[in-house]
């Protein structure tokens, strides 16, 4: 069984052919018959699991399965404990309400965080803040809907673990082997 973390970078499709010419995973990994457990949109980074393991993919991507996806999400405007309240509860977005996630804010981006190129751009006079959000779900964009209900909207997203996987110091496009999942 071959199990690859692989840091996305923005901006790189989470595929590995583009018949428009943008970037994909094949510009940074080549390794035959391997496949991405689950996807990360074009406009965010971080943490995928690529392998060649059709359960594993399959326990990773089901939304019953309960893998923990762990998120840092950079949001417009200053997130109060009343909106981060509402997405530990859950919130109804239009295909149903979600399961509860764990909400840590931060003080600042972490340290270790790589600068995004190119850079966040927040409109003029809108603060920001940080929080680290974990789901164990996978809806399509189910971050960016979940931050927006709550009147946050996203502007980085970046996910920094699945399950037991973690980014561990890998630097966007950057990958490694890993043993289980």
């Amino acid at each position: 069984m071959t199990i690859l973390i692989f840091n996305k970078p923005f901006r790189v499709l989470s595929q590995f052919t583009d018949a428009e010419g943008r970037a994909t995973l094949a510009d940074y990994i080549d390794m035959p018959g391997v496949y991405a457990a689950g996807r990360l949109d074009y406009d965010s980074e971080g943490l995928m699991v690529l392998t060649d393991d059709g359960r594993l993919k399959a326990r990773l991507t089901d939304p019953n399965s309960g893998t923990p996806k762990t998120y840092l999400v950079q949001v417009e405007g200053r997130p109060e404990v009343r909106a981060l309240q509402q997405l530990e509860r859950g919130v109804m977005l239009k295909d149903g309400r979600t399961r509860p996630a764990r909400v840590r804010l931060l003080a600042t981006a972490p340290g270790w965080l790589w600068k995004r190129r190119p850079a966040v751009a927040p409109r003029p006079g809108k603060p920001t803040g940080w929080i680290e959000l974990t789901i164990t779900e996978g809806r399509n964009r189910q971050v960016r809907r979940m931050t927006a209900a709550v009147g946050l909207p996203t502007l980085r997203l970046i996910r920094i673990g699945i399950g037991s996987a973690t980014l561990d110091g890998l630097e966007p496009g950057q990958w490694r082997r890993q043993d289980r999942l």
